[in-house]
């Protein structure tokens, strides 16, 4: 008897039995770290350790049939299936390298998924025609005439129709905007919510409005996300004609700059017009924030006009801030002040009651407070600016808690203020708590002791946060 080794079905027997464990678990452990990395080619190995070897270890064994009483049909089928796998994992492998790994701005991550997706279906169409005709002898050369005549005869009688779809299919190839971006369309703006080879759909305030990409490729439109200068917010606001024109720009300009949309120092331009009705154009970071911002810059507009004594929308009455209201907020801090009764009647004329709306900047950081406001209902944070625009939370403040305790020392607090719900706050100016301290020195102590309370508050947040504060750096919060 011959020696087994020397058998031809020997060695791809061995090879299968040896190999096909060994190959197994090195796709295994690359499988599992490609996972840790949360690589996408993950799913490329995992497809080539639980499909393509053991199929091609079958194929390999199968090959042997001439030396074995196996029908040759199975062993087509075999190879069949193989290819199958094998045209699988090329492809994903093709994608992989080329479009899953394309950086941003590279001409690979501009190619539209319609272009891949074509490329994809024809390289399959090509290689199962490639596959058939060596695993079956299959003549495909009368399949790929067929195809070119029809797809001539197609192309012919729907010229016009394939014309619109081959235009919008450039469009996408040339890509003048992507998911997200503002277009304005024939005096419409909307922002892209979705992509096609047919359509771009536009999300409008009314809706989601779709344009053929025909339509784009044939016409002109904006593609307001992509401008060189930021994108202005256009609004009117009407005021009365007994206003100063120039309050009036300061109040819009002081309202904008605290939105949160609002670009860093891009001041809003505020144009007047006649019958008191201006213009207000700011600069915000992105299309996206146009609504949010104009609603947003209306709602504190109305809070920052009463507080300044101006008539938005021309009116003319203030049902909050009067003499009454005022001398019934003032007799509720008067212990806080020290006042006896004859000190309220002389304080509250010269005191006013103030409102803002939640989110709104109550006390700026580095401005000398103008005077001391004492919560009378509502709440608000005080936060320490740090770098990238970023503050660090220290305290809340509640009912008759007080703020700008720097305004005797006249100096700028470190802290920022902000309402966390619509605050009302009883306004006392500098001028009368000066001439209340000089007869008060316990009000005075008491304004001294609360400074150093929050100026711990501060370190000890600052410090929890992971915030570097230097040696001998003093906060007035």
């Amino acid at each position: 008897m011959t020696d087994i080794w020397l058998q031809p079905w020997f060695w791809p027997a061995v090879g299968v039995v040896i190999g096909l464990p060994i190959v197994l678990l090195v796709l295994t452990e690359l499988q599992s770290t490609l996972e840790r990395r949360g690589s996408r080619s993950a799913r490329i190995v995992l497809l080539l350790r639980n499909y393509v070897a053991p199929v091609g270890a079958l194929l390999l064994l199968l090959s042997q049939s001439r030396y074995a009483n196996i029908d040759l049909t199975w062993t087509q089928v075999t190879a069949t299936v193989f290819g199958f796998l094998l045209i699988l994992v090329l492809l994903n492998g093709l994608n992989f390298a080329l479009f899953v790994t394309a950086k941003e701005g590279t001409w690979r991550s501009r190619i539209p998924s319609i272009f891949v997706d074509m490329v994809r279906i024809i390289l399959i169409l090509v290689s199962v025609a490639v596959l058939f005709s060596v695993v079956w002898s299959t003549d495909v050369a009368g399949l790929f005439t067929a195809l070119g005549v029809g797809s001539i005869v197609i192309g012919l009688s729907l010229q016009n129709a394939v014309g619109s779809v081959v235009s919008g299919l450039l469009l996408l190839f040339e890509q003048p905007f992507q998911l997200g971006d503002w277009l304005e369309v024939n005096g419409t703006k909307g922002r892209i919510v979705q992509v096609n080879w047919r359509a771009v759909h536009l999300k409008t305030s009314r809706g989601v409005q779709i344009i053929p990409n025909a339509s784009l490729a044939g016409g002109s439109f904006l593609n307001l996300s992509r401008k060189g200068s930021p994108f202005e917010l256009d609004i009117y606001v009407k005021f009365s004609t007994d206003d100063p024109p120039q309050k009036v720009i300061d109040v819009c300009m002081a309202v904008a700059a605290d939105l949160p949309a609002a670009v860093p120092g891009e001041p809003a331009t505020i144009t007047p017009g006649r019958k008191a009705v201006f213009e207000v154009e700011i600069p915000i970071n992105s299309p996206a924030d146009n609504s949010t911002s104009i609603g947003l810059f209306y709602k504190r507009l109305w809070y920052a006009a009463r507080r300044a004594d101006l008539h938005l929308d021309r009116d003319l009455t203030d049902n909050y801030n009067t003499p009454e209201n005022t001398l019934d907020a003032v007799r509720r801090v008067a212990p806080a002040l020290y006042l006896t009764q004859e000190d309220v009647e002389v304080v509250a004329p010269q005191a006013r009651l103030e409102r803002y709306g939640e989110g709104e900047v109550v006390q700026h950081p580095l401005v000398v407070p103008d005077g001391m406001r004492y919560i009378i209902s509502g709440t608000a944070s005080i936060a320490t600016p740090i770098e990238a625009g970023a503050e660090v939370r220290f305290s809340s403040l509640h009912r008759h808690d007080v703020l700008g305790l720097t305004a005797l020392t006249r100096q700028g607090v470190s802290s920022r203020v902000t309402a966390t719900s619509d605050l009302a706050v009883l306004f006392v100016p500098t001028a009368v708590l000066d001439g209340l301290v000089k007869t008060r020195p316990r009000l005075a102590r008491d304004i001294g002791q609360e400074l150093d309370n929050r100026r711990t508050l501060a370190y000890k947040a600052l410090v929890a946060a992971g915030v570097d504060v230097p040696a001998g750096s003093r906060i007035i919060a």
